[in-house]
C-alpha cells in the first residue's frame, strides 16, 4: 500500500516562558484571555494547504502552512510533518516576514560536519525524522517574533505503487487546533484514463464529508478537494477543538483495456506493465516458520490465526506445506502436497497445535524449505506450469546452529540459485531487519516488517494476499538495441494480480518517431509476449493536455527509481562495487534534490540574531490458395487453378484477400479467373458453421450482429458477424473474439485481452498473436492458420456498430472431411456460366451457372476487397448466387445453423 501522510502542526511554548500561568485546552484559552478564534497560547494558523499533483502515479507534494504570533511576545512555533517512508524530500524553505531561509541537499558527510560545527557553537535546534510504521516526521521548530507571519513550505516526492488493484494516498490529517483556511487539494493526469476514484475521512460524519469534500474524474484527468470551513473543522457545534484529526483516503486505478502503457517525455521513458485476465498460475509455497520461545504468547497466536486465513484462501492447484524451526527443524509433511480440501482440513489441524519451542535456527529451517521446493521439481511432484515461493517470518536472530548471517546468506544463496524469491517477515523490533531484507533481496524477494499490535494477523494475511496470485514468471521486458541508456531493472521473476512493473530509462536518440517494447512472460497455460508500440507524433499530441502537471515527470520518475533501486543493490555489495553504487546513488540525489539515506536537507534559521543549523536526514527501516477464407460476414475462398486449396502462408499481409458489411460469402476460384458471391440472410443472434473438420478437431463458427437498435427477430437491416468462436477438439483448447475482447483457454483456465493489446501467446501446437486495433492470427501447427480482422466504426454512428473479418491463409493440413459455409470450398469443385442476359437492372446482367448438378440463375454485381485499404476497399466483380446461396452452397443454410458459438 503506498501512503501519504500530511502534516499536523505542534505548537511549543519558548522554553524560558512560565507555562504554569497558561490554561492547558483551547477551550480554557479562549475563555480566559478572549482570544481570536483559532488562536492557540498565541499563534493563530491561518492557512494550511496540502497540494498534490500525481502524473502517471509520480506524486509531486507541497504542504504549506501560515501562522501569525498574535502574543505579545516571541513563541517557538514547531511545523511536523509525517510522510511515506517511500518519499525523498526534495525541497524546504521557510520565510519569517517576507525573509525566505531555504533548504539546500547535502551530501551527508557533508551536512553532519556543518551541523556539528553550528552545535559546538551552541546555534541549533533539532530537525529530525523518526521512523514509525508507515511514515517519517519531518521536524523543524523557529522562534516567531511578536506580530510576525511565518510560512512554512515543505516539497517531497514519490512514485506510488499499485497494490491489490488499486494505488492509494493515505493522508494524515492533525493540525490539532481549527484553522480559518483549511485545504487538500489533490489533481491526478493519467494518460491511460481513470478508471476509479473516491476519497473518503475517518474523522467526519458522511453527512460533513458530504458538503466538504468534493470528487470528480473524467477521462484522463481526476480532481479531489477537501476544504472544511471552521464549522465544519469544530468537534462539537460550540467546541474551539478540531476534530480534524485522523486518515484521509484517496484512491485510484488507471483503465487497463492495453496490459502495458509507455509514455515519453523529453527524451525519457516510462513502461507501465498490468496485464489483467490471465489465469493464476499455480504456486508452491512452503512456509518457514519460526517457533523459538521469543514467538510465544500473543505472536504465537496471531501467527497461527493469520496461517489459518491464508489456507482458507488456497486454491486446490497450489501445493504447499509448513517448515518450523526453533533449535531443530520439522515439517507437517515429508513433501509438498496438494491443497485439496482433505489436505487443507489436516493443515488446519497442524497449524492450530504449533507451539513455541526454544532457540532460533533461521539456516536450517531455511534450508530444509529450500530442498523441498527443488526437490518438488525435480521429482515433477508439481506442474510444470508452476511457480516456487519461500515465505519466512521469525522474530529474532540466529542463536543455535549456523547463526553467522553472512554465511547463511551464502547457504541460501547457494542452495536457492535463482529459482524462485524469499520473502522474510520480521516480527516486531527484536531482529536485524538489514540481515532479513539483504536476504530477500538477493534472492529476488523483500521484507516486510510485521508490527507487534493487534493486527499483526491481518498484517500477515495482507502480506500474502499480495503473493497469492502470480499471472506471470519470468518477466523480462525488452527494448530497441542500442536505443536506450541508464535502464532501470526490467526483470522480474513474478508479476502479481493487482500490482504494476514501472521501468524507465533514457534514449540515445530524443528524435526517434516511434518505440517499441516488448514483454515476455511464462503463464499459467502458455507464454506470451506483449507488445506496446509508441508513435512519437501521437504521444506528443496527447501530453498537451496536461497543462497543469510539471514537465520533467518521467525524467524525475526515472531519477527516483533508478535511486531506489541502487540503495537496494547497495545493501548487498561490497567493495569496489558498493562504492560505484553509492556514488552514482549520490550523484543523482544530488542533482536531482532528493534527501536519500546518502544525503541531507540543510536549514539555516534565523534565532536571535545568528543562524542556526538544522539537517534533516533520511532514516532507513532498521531504524527502526491462394486458399483464402475470409468471413465478416462476407467471406472470400480463393482456390487454387484445379479447386484445390493453395498454401499462401500465415502473414496477415500477405497477399489475402479481405471482406466487409452484410453478409457477402465471397468464392473466387483464380484458375477459372472468376468469383462468386451469396449472401446469408439470418436475423441477429444466429450463428452459423464456417469450418468443421472431424478429423482435426478444428471448428469456426460466428454468430451475427445486426445494426444498432435492429432486434433479434428482425431479418432487416445489414447484419455482420459481432462474435467468432475457434475451438480445437483435440486440444481442449478454444479462442472467443469479440469486438472488444479475446477469450482464450480451457475450461476455467482462461486469458482474456483486448484488441489494444499487441501480445503472442504460444503453447505446443498453437500460436495466437493479436496486433492492436488491427487482427489477431491464430496457427495450429505447421499448416492451419487464421486471421482474423478488427472493423471499427465511429462510436457515435447512429446505426453501423464494430464487426469482425476472418480469413483462411492456410488450410493444407485440414482434412478432406472439412466442411460448413466456408470448409466445403477447401474441395475442388467446377461450375460454369454462360447465357448472358440482359437482367431487371441494366447494370447487372444475369447468367445461368451450372454447379454441382444444379442449374441456377445468377447476377453480375460486386462487392468490395478490403485486404489493402481496411477504409476504402477494391471492387470485386462477382456471380451473385441467390437465396441463400442455395445449389451453390450443399443443402440449405438453415443446415449450418447451430445453438452456440462452442
Amino acid at each position: 500500500m503506498v501512503t501519504l501522510w500530511w502534516p499536523c502542526l505542534v505548537l511549543a511554548l519558548l522554553s524560558g516562558l512560565e507555562t504554569s500561568g497558561f490554561p492547558r485546552s483551547p477551550l480554557r484559552l479562549l475563555g480566559k484571555r478572549s482570544l481570536p478564534e483559532g488562536v492557540v497560547d498565541g499563534i493563530e494558523i491561518y492557512s494550511t494547504k496540502i497540494s498534490c499533483k500525481v502524473t502517471s502515479r509520480f506524486a509531486h507534494n507541497v504542504v504549506t502552512t501560515r501562522a501569525v504570533n498574535r502574543a505579545d511576545k516571541a513563541k517557538e512555533v514547531s511545523f511536523d510533518v509525517e510522510l511515506p517512508k517511500t518519499a525523498f524530500i526534495t525541497n524546504f524553505t521557510l520565510t519569517i516576514d517576507g525573509v525566505t531561509y531555504p533548504g539546500s541537499v547535502k551530501e551527508k558527510e557533508v551536512a553532519q560536519k556543518q551541523y556539528e560545527k553550528a552545535v559546538s557553537q551552541g546555534k541549533t535546534a533539532g530537525l529530525v525524522k523518526a521512523s514509525g510504521r508507515k511514515l517519517e516526521k519531518f521536524t523543524v521548530s523557529v522562534n516567531v517574533a511578536a506580530g510576525s507571519k511565518v510560512i512554512f513550505e515543505l516539497t517531497y516526492e514519490e512514485l506510488l505503487k499499485r497494490n491489490k488493484g488499486k494505488y492509494e494516498m493515505y493522508l494524515k490529517v492533525q493540525p490539532k487546533q481549527l484553522v480559518r483556511h483549511f485545504e487538500i487539494d489533490a489533481h491526478i493526469f493519467e494518460p491511460q484514463g481513470i478508471s476509479m476514484l473516491d476519497a473518503d475521512a475517518s474523522f467526519i460524519t458522511n453527512d460533513l464529508l458530504g458538503s466538504a469534500l468534493t470528487k470528480s474524474f473524467s477521462g484522463k484527468k481526476g480532481h479531489v478537494s477537501f476544504k472544511p470551513s471552521l464549522d465544519q473543522q469544530r468537534s462539537c457545534p460550540t467546541c474551539t477543538d478540531s476534530l480534524l484529526n485522523g486518515d484521509f483516503t484517496i484512491v485510484y486505478d488507471v483503465n487497463r483495456e492495453s496490459p502495458g502503457n509507455v509514455q515519453i517525455v523529453n527524451g525519457y521513458f516510462v513502461h507501465f506493465f498490468a496485464p489483467q485476465g490471465l489465469p493464476v498460475v499455480p504456486k508452491n509455497i512452503a512456509f518457514v516458520i519460526d517457533v523459538s520461545g521469543s514467538m510465544s504468547g500473543r505472536k504465537i497466536q496471531q501467527t497461527r490465526e493469520a496461517l489459518l486465513k491464508i489456507l482458507d484462501d488456497m486454491k486446490e492447484e497450489d501445493y504447499l506445506n509448513f517448515i518450523l524451526f526453533s533449535t531443530g527443524v520439522t515439517t507437517w509433511k515429508d513433501h509438498l502436497v496438494k491443497a485439496t480440501p482433505a489436505n487443507l482440513e489436516e493443515a488446519r489441524a497442524f497449524v492450530k497445535n504449533i507451539r513455541d519451542r526454544s532457540m532460533t535456527n533461521i539456516n536450517d529451517g531455511l534450508l530444509r524449505g529450500i530442498e523441498m521446493l527443488n526437490k518438488a521439481r525435480e521429482d515433477h511432484l508439481v506442474p510444470e506450469r508452476s511457480t516456487s515461493i519461500l515465505v519466512m517470518l521469525t522474530d529474532g536472530d540466529a542463536n543455535t546452529g549456523e547463526s553467522r548471517p553472512e554465511k547463511i546468506q551464502e547457504n541460501v544463496r547457494n542452495a536457492i540459485r535463482g529459482k524462485f524469491p524469499l520473502y522474510n517477515l520480521g516480527f516486531g523490533n527484536n531482529l536485524n531487519y538489514n540481515f532479513l531484507e539483504s536476504l530477500a533481496l538477493e534472492n529476488h524477494g523483500f521484507a516486510r516488517r510485521i508490527y507487534e499490535d493487534s493486527d499483526a494477523s491481518l498484517q500477515l494475511q495482507g502480506f500474502y494476499e499480495e503473493v497469492a496470485n502470480p499471472l506471470l514468471t519470468n518477466v523480462e521486458l525488452e527494448y530497441p538495441e542500442n536505443a536506450i541508456l541508464d535502464l532501470t531493472r526490467n526483470s522480474y521473476p513474478h508479476f502479481y494480480d493487482g500490482s504494476e512493473i514501472v521501468v524507465a530509462g533514457r534514449l540515445v536518440d530524443r528524435n526517434v518517431d516511434n518505440f517499441k517494447a516488448d514483454v515476455k512472460g511464462h503463464g499459467a497455460l502458455n507464454d506470451l509476449t506483449f507488445t506496446e508500440e509508441v508513435d512519437m507524433k501521437e504521444m506528443d499530441a496527447a501530453l498537451k493536455e496536461q497543462g497543469y502537471i510539471f514537465g520533467d515527470y518521467i525524467e524525475r520518475l526515472w531519477a527516483y527509481l533508478t535511486i531506489e533501486q541502487l540503495l537496494e543493490k547497495r545493501k548487498n555489495a561490497r567493495g569496489d562495487e558498493k562504492e560505484n553504487i553509492t556514488a552514482e546513488a549520490l550523484e543523482l540525489s544530488l542533482k536531482y534534490h532528493f534527501v536519500t539515506p546518502l544525503t541531507s536537507m540543510v536549514v539555516t534559521k534565523p534565532e536571535d540574531n545568528e543562524d542556526q543549523t538544522a539537517i534533516a536526514d533520511k532514516p532507513g527501516e532498521e531504524a527502526i490458395s491462394a486458399s483464402t477464407a475470409y468471413l465478416s460476414p462476407r467471406v472470400l475462398v480463393r482456390l487454387g487453378s484445379q479447386g484445390s486449396p493453395v498454401v499462401q502462408g500465415v502473414s496477415p499481409f500477405s497477399d489475402v484477400l479481405s471482406v466487409d458489411g452484410d453478409p457477402h460469402f465471397i468464392i473466387q476460384v483464380p484458375g477459372k479467373n472468376d468469383t462468386i458471391c451469396f449472401n446469408i440472410d439470418e436475423k441477429p443472434g444466429t450463428v452459423l458453421s464456417l469450418i468443421q473438420d472431424p478429423v482435426t478437431g478444428i471448428a469456426v463458427t460466428g454468430q451475427i450482429i445486426g445494426e444498432k437498435g435492429n432486434n433479434a427477430s428482425s431479418r432487416t437491416g445489414k447484419t455482420y458477424f459481432g462474435k467468432l468462436g475457434i475451438a480445437n477438439a483435440w486440444m481442449d483448447f478454444r479462442i472467443e473474439v469479440t469486438t472488444e475482447k479475446i477469450i482464450l483457454g480451457n475450461g476455467d483456465a482462461l486469458s482474456t485481452f483486448s484488441w489494444l493489446d499487441t501480445v503472442t501467446v504460444t503453447q505446443t501446437g498453437l500460436s495466437v498473436t493479436i496486433n492492436r486495433k488491427k487482427n489477431m492470427v491464430v496457427s495450429f501447427e505447421d499448416g492451419i492458420s487464421f486471421v482474423i480482422v478488427l472493423h471499427q466504426v465511429w462510436k457515435k454512428h447512429p446505426v453501423h456498430q464494430d464487426f469482425l473479418g476472418f480469413y483462411v491463409v492456410d488450410s493444407h493440413r485440414m482434412s478432406a472431411q472439412t466442411h460448413g459455409l466456408l470448409g466445403q470450398f477447401f474441395q475442388p469443385f467446377d461450375f460454369k456460366v454462360f447465357d448472358v442476359r440482359p437482367g431487371s437492372d441494366p447494370m447487372k446482367p444475369d447468367a445461368t451457372m451450372v454447379v454441382k448438378s444444379h442449374r441456377l440463375t445468377v447476377t453480375r454485381g460486386s462487392q468490395k476487397d478490403y485486404r489493402k485499404d481496411a477504409s476504402v476497399g477494391t471492387k470485386v466483380v462477382c456471380w451473385f448466387v441467390h437465396n441463400n446461396g442455395e445449389g451453390f452452397i450443399d443443402g440449405v443454410h438453415t443446415d449450418y445453423i447451430v445453438p452456440s458459438l462452442f
